[in-house]
């Protein structure tokens, strides 16, 4: 017998509230997936940069309105597109984390390795007084450009050899020089590296990282080891 239209509109409505395995609803499950998210988010600690895929096992129009949601509350500010920070706060208000934090989350997300290149490995080392208002590092993965409110963060693919460096000092230092140039150190910039390279705790692995350095770097920051 083919149903009534009252059956038909009964079953479709008994179907449509029908309880899952939890005992709940499909809307009491949104609700409750939602209040898990948030607890998770709720209980990150200040300062924590996360991003709208760390969520996988939700669908990401449900996660989208959630970090939209804890946004408006205040709970988040969304730095870029896809990535938020659940602050830090201090007496003065809101304390954002660092670029440098930020691209460490992209490069954890990523499992890739980062290195500050340009005129960002410049004033990380003190070589310059000059803060950039862009900022580029070399990266082991993927290449991109994540535009905050004010700057940009360029992530540019690294050959394997840049991240060959057992110290991060070293590191730093082949991409300020390059960047720098010879015929631009000056004794200033010697004293500074000269500072850097004095304390540098791991000196086996120092030495070891001076060699593999191009040469011209390499003969001017050999003697500094032994100074």
């Amino acid at each position: 017998m083919i149903p009534s239209f009252y059956q038909r509109k009964t079953l479709s409505l008994h179907l449509k509230n029908k309880q899952n395995f939890k005992g709940m609803t499909q809307k009491e499950e949104h609700i409750a997936e939602s209040g898990s998210l948030k607890d998770r988010i709720l209980a990150m600690p200040d300062d924590s940069v996360l991003f709208r895929s760390d969520f996988p096992e939700y669908h990401s129009e449900f996660v989208g309105s959630v970090l939209a949601e804890l946004t408006n509350e205040g709970v988040l500010v969304k730095l870029a597109q896809g990535i938020y920070s659940k602050p830090r706060k201090s007496r003065f208000g809101v304390v954002l984390p660092s670029v440098d934090k930020i691209v460490h989350a992209i490069a954890v997300r990523d499992k890739a390795q980062i290195l500050p290149s340009g005129m960002t490995a410049l004033n990380a080392l003190g070589l310059s007084t000059q803060v950039p208002m862009n900022y580029t590092y070399l990266t082991s993965g993927s290449e991109r450009t994540v535009n905050l409110s004010s700057r940009k963060i360029y992530l540019k693919r690294g050959v394997p050899k840049n991240f060959c460096y057992s110290t991060k000092l070293i590191g730093l230092l082949v991409q300020a020089l390059r960047t720098l140039k010879q015929e631009n150190v000056g004794e200033a910039e010697l004293q500074t590296i000269r500072t850097l390279i004095s304390k540098e705790p791991e000196r086996e692995a120092l030495m070891t990282d001076v060699g593999m350095m191009p040469a011209w770097m390499k003969r001017m920051i050999k003697p500094m080891i032994n100074d």
